[in-house]
C-alpha cells in the first residue's frame, strides 16, 4: 500500500475516454501532476455526483497542469455503458480507468475485499510520480472537488516555493516558512 512520499510504480490500465477504449500507461503522464480518484462503482448514487463535479472542473485541473483519472473496479465496458446511459457521466472527458481485478485499488489501499469494490480515495501525485496527498473514506460520504483542487494547488505551491500551507490555504493566502513566522502573501 502506498504511503505519502512513495513513488508510484508505473502501471497500465484500460480506460474509457473520448468515446473509445484505450490503454493508459501512467508514466506517459510523467512531468504532470496527476490525481487519481477511486470510487465504489458505476451505476450508483453518490459516484455520479462526484464525477459530474470533477467533469465540470476538469479544465481547471488541466490549467493547473494536472491530469485527472477516475478508477473503479468495473470494466471499461461498464464505464462505456454508464457513459451512454447517464447525461452526467457523458460530461466526463478524463480517463475512466478500469480495475476489475482490484489490483490498483489494493496498491492504493482502498480495496474492500468483502465487496470487491473501492472505497472513495483521492490521491495527488507530483510530476515525478511521488504521492503527496491521500484522502480515503467509506462509500456513503461524497467528496468535494473544490477541496481536491485546493489540495492540488497547495501541494504545487509547497513544491514550488519551499513553504508550507496552513489550514484552508488558498492561492494568494499567507504561507509559512518552517521554523519562521508568516512570510506574507505570495
Amino acid at each position: 500500500m502506498y504511503k505519502i512520499n512513495d513513488k508510484i510504480e508505473d502501471f497500465r490500465a484500460m480506460a474509457y475516454q473520448d468515446d473509445d477504449f484505450k490503454e493508459i500507461k501512467f508514466s506517459d503522464y510523467d512531468g504532470k501532476w496527476r490525481i487519481i480518484v477511486f470510487y465504489p462503482a458505476d451505476f450508483t448514487f453518490v459516484c455520479p455526483t462526484e464525477l459530474g463535479e470533477m467533469a465540470d472542473n476538469y479544465e481547471t485541473f488541466k490549467k493547473e497542469g494536472a491530469e485527472l483519472f477516475s478508477v473503479s473496479c468495473d470494466t471499461e465496458f461498464t464505464h462505456m455503458a454508464w457513459h451512454d446511459a447517464s447525461d452526467t457521466i457523458k460530461k466526463i472527458k478524463f480517463p475512466m480507468l478500469a480495475d476489475p481485478t482490484g489490483k490498483l485499488a489494493k496498491a492504493f489501499g482502498v480495496y474492500m475485499e468483502d465487496a470487491g469494490l473501492a472505497l472513495r480515495g483521492s490521491f495527488v501525485i507530483d510530476p515525478e510520480g511521488v504521492l503527496k496527498t491521500i484522502e480515503i473514506h467509506e462509500p456513503s460520504v461524497g467528496r468535494s472537488c473544490k477541496e481536491l483542487l485546493r489540495k492540488l494547488r497547495a501541494a504545487k505551491f509547497a513544491a514550488e516555493h519551499g513553504q508550507v500551507c496552513p489550514a484552508s490555504w488558498e492561492p494568494g493566502d499567507e504561507a509559512l516558512t518552517p521554523g519562521k513566522e508568516l512570510v506574507g502573501k505570495i
